[in-house]
């Protein structure tokens, strides 16, 4: 599986879901987006921290907050539906399987929390499947995960190459399968599939560790629905190449903060714009926001990417449903059920 100084790399035990697909590029030990996308150079992030930003003092009056409705008794729904639970994390209950995306509810160190989750970390029960898109904190908090790893030994993680080390320093006896792109995991659901698929990121959480581990993006297929969890993602074409895969998508969370300034956000988050315009290459049906209002990660103000989607699907071009939930409200699975 070699090209030249490049290899690929892939789960040997997992099946591939795209023809002819070699598994994830590697240069040397590190996992490569094409074209290639690194961290910003301190030089940069520098450059950040000392410019004013424009959008400062609109950002200050603004007022914006989400609303988060309580619910301690969540986890013990026997009802299928879609639970925001703020930034990128997700319940989903499908045909009775219980399933928690990137899970972040404790304080993360020098991040404002702005938005808090519907319920406490310990009342999150039942789990089936927790979905880990990529190591960074505000996606992989070790604090939430202990937490929840200890009070659902039965619940098996889905998630990328080269993440179990991690995992591991959390959980010593977590259940876990990691997959690359284009790669669907064993599940004992046979009405079930869950497949992890491209996203144009990177991953680091120390100095030395560089896309040591693989970054992506969900789809969850049944029968009767198909739902896309984006991850981080900048704007690129693996949007219509899901699209070929998968040509009935109901449901895509799609990440709409984090975007300014261009110069630090635009290679690896999605602006809203550019949101949009992924979600219409998806041709998904239904779209709902995330990686917003939750933590103060970026410079534009908390409430801009919510209102800037909002007036693209007043205008159509937003081609789907918007749904914009509370942090907390139920929204039933039946919702988005092909007719």
């Amino acid at each position: 599986m070699s090209d030249r100084k490049n290899t690929y790399t892939y789960n040997p035990d997992l099946p591939i879901i795209k023809a002819n697909w070699r598994g994830n590029k590697m240069i040397g030990d590190q996992f490569a987006y094409e074209p290639l996308v690194l961290p910003k150079p301190f030089s940069e992030i520098l450059k950040w921290q000392i410019t004013r930003n424009p959008q400062r003092q609109e950002k200050k009056n603004e007022g914006f907050k989400l609303k988060t409705i309580n619910n301690p008794t969540l986890f013990n729904t026997k009802e299928d539906g879609i639970v925001w639970m703020g930034h990128s994390s997700f319940f989903i209950r499908l045909n009775g399987v219980n399933i928690l995306t990137d899970p972040v509810y404790q304080k993360i160190p020098f991040v404002p929390h702005l938005a808090t989750p519907p319920c406490k970390t310990e009342e999150v029960r039942h789990l089936d499947y927790i979905l880990l898109s990529h190591d960074h904190r505000d996606h992989f908090d070790e604090k939430t995960l202990a937490i929840i790893l200890k009070n659902n030994p039965q619940a098996q993680v889905l998630m990328p190459l080269r993440m179990a080390n991690l995992l591991q320093t959390v959980n010593s006896t977590a259940k876990y399968q990691e997959a690359g792109w284009y790669q669907s995991y064993n599940l004992p659901h046979k009405d079930l599939k869950i497949s992890y698929l491209p996203a144009k990121h990177w991953c680091r959480r120390g100095l030395t560790d560089v896309n040591k581990i693989l970054w992506g993006s969900f789809m969850l297929t049944t029968p009767q629905i198909c739902i896309y969890f984006a991850g981080d993602t900048g704007y690129d074409h693996h949007f219509k190449e899901i699209a070929t895969l998968f040509p009935t998508i109901d449901v895509a969370f799609m990440p709409i903060g984090a975007y300014k300034p261009p110069f630090i956000m635009q290679e690896v988050h999605v602006n809203p714009y550019e949101a949009v315009q992924g979600f219409n290459e998806l041709q998904a049906r239904h779209f709902i926001p995330m990686h917003y209002g939750t933590f103060d990660l970026s410079d534009e103000p908390v409430g801009e990417p919510i209102k800037i989607v909002q007036k693209l699907y007043e205008q159509k071009t937003l081609q789907g449903t918007l749904h914009a939930p509370a942090i907390g409200e139920v929204l039933p699975l039946g919702n988005f059920f092909r007719k």
